[in-house]
């Protein structure tokens, strides 16, 4: 088949290329210049483990284009990938979908599906039909839902093995043509009208989000009464109703989705007066995790002003250099404010963290650096690198040996009889010098 994916970012590119490692013609549409010079060069824009290998793997199956004309006028079906923002009162902006639907309603020939796979407010799918039908009405273009469920760092493998294909569409002809489309992958089909297959996106999010923020409401009283949330998840785990995954205590969740399709539901839900308390609970508790490293960080070491902390790790989550709402922007953000020195760390986000909160950070070339001379360690992405350090490195290098791991990266048993004082999330601390205060 003939695929045209408008939008090169981590869902559209991440898209053509799988897509076109089953076998498909892809055209991939983007109206960044340079993102599209780099992609014909070879070169992959984004950060994605195995995404590059893939791009030149399918190099004579994939195209690179800025022109629409030339992206949408003999495709059999357009996949509509761009980014959708959350606006400031949480709901989702969608100015990029109808930008891409303007340049489709002009270019495309009769009969083209559009797929949206970006994450979209339920009922989307539906004014976009209506839209195609009053602008073009001729041309009959049928719109479908197909939303993604890949994660940052791991989204080639996330594509190629999904727990399930989701298709979303009025009519049977629609569906068959997706079916014939993502058949090759081999994977289970969901098969939906389209506002069940945009809820589905939704739904699930925001139940992934509620897990974490659930687990690290348990994390802090664990803290108060003396448990160990590692030992509590995991004996959650065991549990098939509950499952395992996102039980992990730590600073909160970030990236592209959950922050904002939490935000935009909830917004869905109080506009329809049906407002969705669990999903306002999750958003609220979520936000004020991401400063608790600072909360454990004046509880030891005082008055934080003159201070130099070392920050490791500034991407959401490890696999990626996406920094949006990452708990980096708030914590470094805050400690700039109280007056603290910073000098971060991370292998790839570096450059996008700068330019999202241009501040006086001096970044590092390795994780030593970064902790040389500190007075305290805030962990806030676990990458391989921060988990390889032993205590003795925090001992060695650091001038107070202060680790607040917001990550919960280490076994706090491996620094008892240490130097080094070591607080995580929702266990006991391990203190092994005086606590400073801002009289000493």
């Amino acid at each position: 088949m003939k695929i045209t994916v408008s939008g090169a970012g981590y869902v559209g590119l991440v898209t053509g290329i799988c897509l076109a490692q089953i076998g498909h013609d892809v055209t991939c549409m983007d109206v960044d210049g340079e993102k599209i010079r780099m992609l014909q060069g070879g070169k992959c824009p984004i950060y994605e483990p195995g995404l590059d290998t893939l791009l030149r793997e399918n190099a004579t199956r994939l195209r690179f284009t800025t022109d629409p004309q030339t992206a949408y006028a003999d495709a059999d079906v357009i996949v509509i990938g761009v980014g959708t923002p959350e606006m400031p009162d949480g709901s989702c902006d969608l100015r990029y979908v109808y930008a891409a639907a303007d340049s489709i309603a002009r270019f495309a020939q009769s009969g083209t599906i559009v797929a949206v796979k970006s994450t979209v407010p339920i009922g989307t799918c539906e004014q976009l039909q209506t839209y195609f039908n009053e602008k073009t009405g001729e041309k009959h273009l049928r719109v479908a839902s197909n939303p993604e469920f890949l994660s940052q760092g791991t989204a080639v493998q996330d594509t190629l093995h999904a727990s399930r294909i989701v298709i979303g569409a009025a009519d049977e002809e629609t569906r068959g043509v997706l079916r014939r489309m993502v058949e090759p992958f081999g994977l289970p089909i969901v098969e939906t009208s389209l506002c069940s297959a945009e809820m589905i996106k939704y739904a699930s999010n925001s139940f992934l989000a509620l897990k974490i923020s659930f687990i690290n409401e348990i994390a802090n009283l664990c803290e108060t009464v003396g448990a160990d949330v590692t030992d509590v998840a995991q004996g959650m785990g065991y549990d098939a109703r509950i499952g395992g995954q996102f039980l992990r205590a730590g600073v909160g969740y970030g990236g592209s989705c959950f922050p904002k399709d939490t935000k935009a539901l909830y917004w869905i839900s109080a506009h329809e007066g049906q407002a969705l308390r669990t999903v306002r609970a999750a958003i609220d508790v979520n936000e004020a995790q991401k400063l608790l490293p600072l909360q454990k960080a004046r509880a030891v070491c005082g008055d934080l002003r003159g201070k130099t902390a070392a920050v490791l790790g500034l991407a959401f989550k490890p696999g990626t250099d996406d920094v949006r709402d990452a708990p980096s922007l708030k914590v470094v953000s805050e400690l700039l404010k109280q007056g603290a020195r910073v000098q971060a760390w991370d292998p790839v986000a570096a450059e996008r963290f700068a330019a999202a909160l241009p501040a006086e950070v001096r970044y590092c070339a390795d994780v030593a650096d970064a902790l040389r001379g500190a007075d305290l360690c805030i962990i806030l992405t676990e990458w391989d690198e921060v988990r390889s350090l032993t205590p003795q490195d925090f001992e060695r290098t650091m001038r107070i040996p202060l680790v607040i791991d917001g990550r919960n990266c280490f076994d706090p048993k491996r620094f008892v009889g240490t130097g080094v004082t070591y607080e995580s999330i929702g266990r006991r601390p391990v203190r092994n010098h005086a606590e400073r205060t801002d009289e000493q």
